[in-house]
C-alpha cells in the first residue's frame, strides 16, 4: 500500500543523528498527563533507533500555543514520562528557542543510543505552522536523517512536518517513516482501497460540513454508511421531517439530498436514525444530569432537540456491523460525554466489539470515546490522528506521507 521508505530501509545508524517528528499532543492536567496514548505509540520506533546506537532527537508540537511560548504548554511532562517508559534518561532542551545553541550544544555531547527532547515545535509560532524555510533548515541541521511518526500531524505542512524533508534530502539524508505511521497508513489505506467485504462505515458528530467529502468518498468505498450523531438531523430534514431544535446546517440540506439520490444509484445502503433521544435542551454543564425519552423522528416535538440515536436505531446499527468484514468509525452517535446521552455510542461501540471484522477507529473523538468507555483493547486499530484520518478518508494526500522518500 505505502510506497514510502520506512524506519526499517534506514542503514548503519550506528551514531547517526535521526531527528524524529511525534506526536506527543497529550491532554495535561495541573502539568500531569492525563492519557499517555501517544506516548506509548511512538515507542517502537524511538526504541528501534537506540537499539541502532542511532543518537534520537525527538520534536513535538502540543497544544495549540496561541499566546507564544508558556510553561503550561512546554514538553517537560514528556520528557519525564518519556524517561519512565524508555528506562533511560531523555534530555530535555527547555530552550524556547526550540533549534538555538541549548538545542544544538544537547545534540553535539549526544552519545550513540542517547535521546534529546526538543521544545514544544509551536513555540516559533508561524515558522512552524506556515513552514518557514528558516526553522525548517534550523531543525534539519541537528541531524542526519528524518523520520515522521506523527500522524495525528501529518495532514498539516508544517515545518516540523514537511519543511524540513527538503533540508534533510539536500545534505543526503533519508526522510522515512515510522512505525505509527506506518501502521496507520496501511489499516487506513486498505480500509478505504481494498476492503474486505461488505465494508460499513459508521460517521457520526456533530456537523455534516465537517464530512461532506469523507461522505461522498465512502459512499462510492463501501457497502453500507451509517450516519449518527448531530449531522444526522440535517439528513432527516433534508427528507422532510421535523426535527426540533436539533442541530441543523440549513446550507448542507442540498447536498445531503445528493448523497441520498448518490447511494441509491450507486446501490448502496445507506442508513439513517429511525427514532432519537430527546431533551429539552442541551445539558449544561456536558455532564450533568438531563431528562430524557426516546421518541421517532417522525414525533420530534418542535421544542425539543435530538442528542443521542434512540434505542431501535442503536439495534439496527448493531445489525447492520454483524454481519462485516470491515468497519471504518468516526465520530460518536450523540453527547457520549454525559452519561444518560452515551447510549448509542455505547450500542455501536459494543457491536463493533463482538464482530470479527477489522474495525479501525478513526481517531478524534470516536478514540476518545472507545477508550473512556472501556473498548479500546477489541479494536483492531484506534487511529491516534482525528484530522488526519478524515482527511485520508477523504482520499487527500496528506503532506506528512508525501514528503517521505519514495521506495525505489
Amino acid at each position: 500500500m505505502l510506497n514510502k521508505k520506512t524506519v526499517d530501509d534506514l542503514k548503519d545508524l550506528q551514531g547517526k543523528r535521526v531527528l524524529v517528528r511525534c506526536d506527543f499532543n497529550v491532554p495535561l492536567k495541573n502539568g500531569e498527563i492525563t492519557d499517555e496514548t501517544r506516548i506509548v505509540a511512538a515507542l517502537p520506533t524511538i526504541q528501534k533507533l537506540i537499539g541502532e546506537g542511532a543518537k534520537v532527537i525527538l520534536c513535538s508540537h502540543l497544544g495549540k500555543v496561541k499566546n507564544g511560548p508558556n510553561e503550561g504548554e512546554s514538553l517537560a511532562p514528556v520528557a519525564k514520562r518519556l524517561s519512565e517508559k524508555l528506562g533511560k534518561e531523555v534530555v530535555f532542551v527547555a530552550d524556547y528557542n526550540v533549534t538555538g545553541e541549548a538545542a544544538t550544544n544537547a545534540v553535539a555531547a549526544m552519545k550513540d543510543g542517547d535521546v534529546v527532547l526538543l521544545q514544544n515545535t509551536r513555540f516559533r509560532g508561524k515558522e512552524e505552522t506556515k513552514n518557514g524555510e528558516e526553522f525548517s533548515k534550523e531543525l534539519a541541521d541537528l541531524a542526519d536523517d528524518y523520520v515522521c511518526d506523527a500522524f495525528g500531524s501529518s495532514h498539516r505542512a508544517h515545518a516540523s512536518v514537511e519543511g524540513v524533508t527538503k533540508f534533510i534530502s539536500a545534505k543526503g539524508g533519508t526522510n522515512a517513516v515510522g512505525y505509527l505511521m506506518q501502521k496507520e497508513i496501511d489499516f487506513l489505506g486498505n480500509a478505504v482501497e481494498d476492503p474486505v467485504r461488505p465494508f460499513v462505515a459508521i460517521l457520526g458528530g456533530a456537523k455534516v460540513a465537517d464530512k461532506l467529502n469523507v461522505i461522498s468518498n465512502l459512499l462510492e468505498k463501501c457497502d453500507t454508511l451509517i450516519i449518527g450523531g448531530g449531522m444526522a438531523f440535517t439528513f432527516l430534514k433534508a427528507q422532510g421531517k421535523g426535527i426540533g431544535n436539533s442541530l441543523v446546517d440549513d446550507t448542507k440540506l442540498d447536498y445531503c439530498k445528493e448523497m441520498m439520490e448518490k447511494a441509491e444509484k450507486l446501490d448502496k445502503k445507506l442508513l439513517l436514525p429511525v427514532d432519537t433521544t430527546i431533551a429539552a435542551a442541551f445539558p449544561n454543564p456536558i455532564d450533568g444530569p438531563v431528562d430524557v425519552k426516546v421518541v421517532s423522528v417522525d414525533e420530534i416535538p418542535a421544542d425539543m432537540e435530538g442528542l443521542d440515536i434512540g434505542t431501535e436505531t442503536a439495534k439496527l446499527y448493531a445489525e447492520a456491523v454483524k454481519s462485516a468484514k470491515t468497519v471504518v468509525w468516526n465520530g460518536p452517535m450523540g453527547v457520549f460525554e454525559n452519561p444518560t446521552l452515551a447510549a448509542g455510542t455505547i450500542a455501536v461501540a459494543k457491536a463493533l466489539a463482538e464482530t470479527e471484522a477489522t474495525t479501525i477507529i478513526g481517531g478524534g473523538d470516536s478514540a476518545a470515546a472507545v477508550n473512556q468507555l472501556g473498548f479500546a483493547d477489541k479494536m483492531s486499530h484506534i487511529s491516534t490522528g482525528g484530522g488526519a484520518s478524515l482527511e485520508f478518508l477523504e482520499g487527500k494526500e496528506l503532506p506528512g506521507v508525501a514528503a517521505a522518500d519514495d521506495r525505489l
